[in-house]
């Protein structure tokens, strides 16, 4: 039997590998990459866990999942029974399968990566939650009696859902407030469907209103109704703010005016929200990348969505210009290694100090420095330093710039009395999320800054958890 091989044979199995497209197809399409674990292949990874009794993995997820429960129920079989554990903890289990970074969280954690390579946590979740969506068979937690309280959610991204989740199954009644045309938030418009299929958000979004969550869409919080009047007129009883930091930064560089330079933001919402990943069918406005030579700015996973969406819209060459070298790069080094396989061109220790146009207005290429590393700065991370001398322009088409977000100020801007930062986030309490305005709550990048959705989603149990807490006491 699996279960009695004694932990030295464990270590000795190696950890499998995620089956995925070959680069030179997937470079041209917007497919998924990665094609998921067969039983085979996750019963023998799932061969690997050593059962710790006091398991590591669970105390790295920022959701608390109960990991060694649902490995040892996929190692015997049961992998409904593996689902309905992930979602005790998770609502959105096919979607951190694929996205969350387990190798910073939980399989960071894994006692194995101490000396072999830890396991693979991420691909059997992602197992899990497909052969449950597969089978039609979810098996969503047991919703406790209805308490009577109005909650409202303020944004239907991560922080938001995971709160919407939780509350829902304590009894309350709750509406996800959504401003776009569909939910999801981040989820649906800045993830390529390569990484995260829109159906996939979709499914789990269909599985919370199963659970009695009110979703509306095409509602601007801050302009279609204020958070007073949530409470004064709408009649909710507590609100949670996960609006996310989607305002885009740009490096103030000149050149930045011209057409053909993007935020990241916009480009990944047309390509994402407004399908232009499949141009047979959708005629979204978008610059036409076939045939032309594109440049994302940035290390980060956004930056690596952006560049790898720009050649499976037909780039020439896709570039990413980034001024430290790829030790520093905070992307996913999944994402990374796939970028490079696909033929995306790396431009590290390289940084833009402007951006050349025509006559027309058009962009046509980029002033480039070297860089060196110099010493470490406040993040760590080696501090960029310009070779003097060493500028050049190189020929470019079309520039997406991906160097972070800041924090979209409507709603705050329509609620005087809520306490803000320097930077415009929210302020609020690190342990209870509960902000200086009664009854109003506030998690994710909204408050912290742009962070992982895993970790939007644990903000997300943690504001639920101290909503809850008010709406059955009534204290602040």
């Amino acid at each position: 039997m699996v279960d009695k091989l004694p932990p030295k044979e464990r270590t000795k199995i190696p950890r499998q590998v995620m089956p995925e497209q070959e680069a030179c197809q997937r470079a041209h399409n917007f497919d998924e990459v990665n094609l998921g674990l067969t039983e085979a292949i996750a019963q023998r990874e799932s061969q690997r866990c050593l059962t710790c009794a006091d398991p590591k993995c669970t105390h790295g997820c920022p959701v608390g999942v109960q990991i060694r429960e649902v490995v040892d129920l996929v190692r015997e079989g049961e992998y409904l029974s593996a689902a309905a554990k992930l979602r005790e903890d998770n609502v959105l289990p096919a979607v951190t399968g694929r996205v969350c970074p387990q190798e910073n969280q939980c399989e960071g954690a894994c006692v194995l990566a101490r000396r072999f390579n830890s396991l693979a946590i991420g691909h059997i979740e992602r197992f899990v939650a497909d052969y449950e969506r597969q089978t039609g068979q979810v098996g969503l937690p047991e919703r406790a009696p209805l308490t009577g309280k109005k909650v409202a959610i303020v944004g239907s991204g991560p922080a938001g859902l995971s709160c919407a989740g939780d509350l829902s199954l304590k009894g309350h009644e709750v509406t996800v407030f959504e401003a776009l045309h569909e939910i999801g938030g981040v989820l649906i418009y800045g993830i390529p469907e390569f990484r995260l299929p829109k159906e996939i958000v979709r499914q789990e979004v269909e599985n919370m209103r199963a659970m009695g969550i009110d979703f509306q869409t095409n509602v601007v919080i801050g302009k279609t109704v204020t958070i007073d009047e949530l409470f004064n007129e709408e009649g909710y009883d507590a609100v949670f703010i996960a609006t996310g930091a989607g305002l885009p930064k740009f490096m103030n560089i000149p050149g930045e005016q011209l057409a053909g330079v993007y935020s990241a933001n916009e480009f990944l919402t047309r390509v994402n929200l407004m399908k232009a990943y499949d141009p047979d069918q959708y005629d979204s406005p978008i610059y036409d990348c076939r045939g032309r030579n594109v440049a994302i700015v940035g290390g980060g996973n956004t930056a690596m969505d952006s560049v790898r969406s720009a050649l499976r819209l037909g780039a020439k060459n896709a570039y990413i210009i980034y001024r430290r070298s790829e030790e520093e790069m905070p992307a996913r080094g999944e994402e990374v290694h796939h970028a490079k396989d696909e033929g995306v061109q790396f431009m590290n220790l390289h940084n833009p100090l402007e951006f050349v146009g025509n006559e027309e207005g058009n962009l046509s290429g980029v002033k480039l420095v070297k860089m060196e590393l110099g010493e470490a700065d406040e993040s760590g991370r080696r501090r960029p330093v310009p070779i003097e001398g060493s500028e050049f322009v190189m020929p470019i088409d079309m520039a997406v710039v991906a160097i972070g977000t800041g924090a979209n100020p409507l709603v705050q801007s329509t609620t005087p009395d809520m306490a803000t930062n320097k930077w415009g986030y929210i302020v609020a309490d690190e342990e209870t999320l509960r902000t200086n305005k009664r009854g109003v709550f506030a998690g994710g990048d909204i408050v912290s800054g742009a962070a992982t959705v895993i970790l939007a989603m644990g903000a997300g149990r943690v504001a639920a958890r101290s909503m809850h807490e008010f709406l059955e006491t009534g204290q602040w």
